[in-house]
């Protein structure tokens, strides 16, 4: 096992190398850049820039160097310095960017991530032990219902009615006394009093994958000989499930570490723009639309980045929980 994670380690090296080297040439394959886009917006509204301004704007971020030498300035800033460049749009630094929406982001996928393993879990197992009964009917179709309908979607309609029929708005993290209010414990109530629906809006669908997976690999353990004779010599059924079925039916959980880390970064970007939530999900569309290169080159090179360290961590902890897994 230790053979095994270090070379997987040392793998990781080269990946994330030309991760960056894909993430740099996608980057730069979209037609014209951020200097492009300013001076057409401007010209849309009748303003006009200089082509001196525009060169000395260019010159400023670089981007009148060769490709290659703007890849190694940026990689260069990012491993010796931790500086992942500057945000044309915002004129500040992005990993100042980044590091403003983190909190909310990191409380939001860690309260949505628990959700969705925990009413999986549940769920799952409920429906593969009470099988065809009316709760795993209702269940099951509940399941189907969040996998055929995308989050944003769920969102709209959540706002539609709360403004229509109670007058409320559901949108944002916190009230609108609370919004610009130093953090105290009133503070702190509110969040929680609306962070609980954008967490069941995004994990819905997530959990409905997980339910059907969990309730499946359950049944096909549930009739495999080692369970009919520990069944039959005795053991409490409970202790039976949770002993032996379940643990080998867990996988998918531990599997989905690889895609949480960075949903952990990412967030469920469409929902968080319907919502207003202040994560970093509508700061990266917003960087991709903008054709902020540095901005978005920087979100996806963290979040490949966090996709094979937790490739990495799901491989090492199914190898623990699962005694059938062996790496040699």
């Amino acid at each position: 096992m230790v053979g095994f994670v270090a070379r997987r380690i040392l793998l990781m090296v080269p990946t994330v190398i030309a991760i960056s080297v894909m993430t740099f040439a996608i980057m730069q394959l979209a037609p014209g850049d951020f200097l492009t886009s300013l001076v057409a917006g401007m010209a849309s509204q009748g303003e006009s820039v200089s082509q001196g301004a525009i060169d000395a704007l260019r010159d400023r971020y670089g981007l009148g160097q060769p490709p290659h030498v703007q890849y190694l300035k940026w990689v260069s800033g990012i491993m010796l310095r931790g500086d992942f460049g500057q945000s044309f749009e915002w004129n500040r630094p992005v990993s100042s960017l980044i590091w403003d929406r983190m909190g909310f982001t990191l409380v939001l996928s860690l309260g949505t991530l628990t959700f969705t393993w925990v009413f999986a879990f549940l769920v799952g197992v409920y429906s593969a032990v009470r099988r065809y009964s009316i709760g795993d009917y209702v269940l099951s179709f509940l399941a189907f219902i969040g996998l055929a309908v995308p989050g944003f979607l769920i969102a709209l309609v959540l706002l539609y009615v709360s403004a229509h029929f109670f007058n409320q708005s559901v949108g944002g993290l916190f009230s609108p006394e609370y919004v610009e209010a130093p953090w105290s414990l009133g503070k702190v109530v509110n969040l929680l009093q609306h962070l609980w629906i954008p967490i069941v809006i995004i994990g819905l669908s997530q959990a409905a994958s997980l339910v059907r997976i969990m309730r499946a690999n359950l049944l096909d353990e549930l009739h495999k000989p080692y369970v009919v004779t520990a069944r039959a010599k005795g053991l409490a059924e409970g202790r039976l499930l949770l002993k032996y079925p379940v643990r080998m039916a867990v996988n998918p959980f531990v599997s989905t570490v690889g895609w949480s880390l960075p949903a952990l970064v990412s967030g469920e970007a469409v929902v968080a723009i319907v919502l207003s939530l202040p994560t970093t999900g509508p700061l990266l569309v917003r960087a991709l639309q903008s054709k902020d290169m540095y901005l978005a080159g920087s979100f996806i090179l963290l979040l490949s980045t966090l996709t094979v360290i937790g490739t990495l961590i799901s491989d090492v902890m199914l190898a623990w929980l699962d005694p059938r897994i062996r790496y040699q």
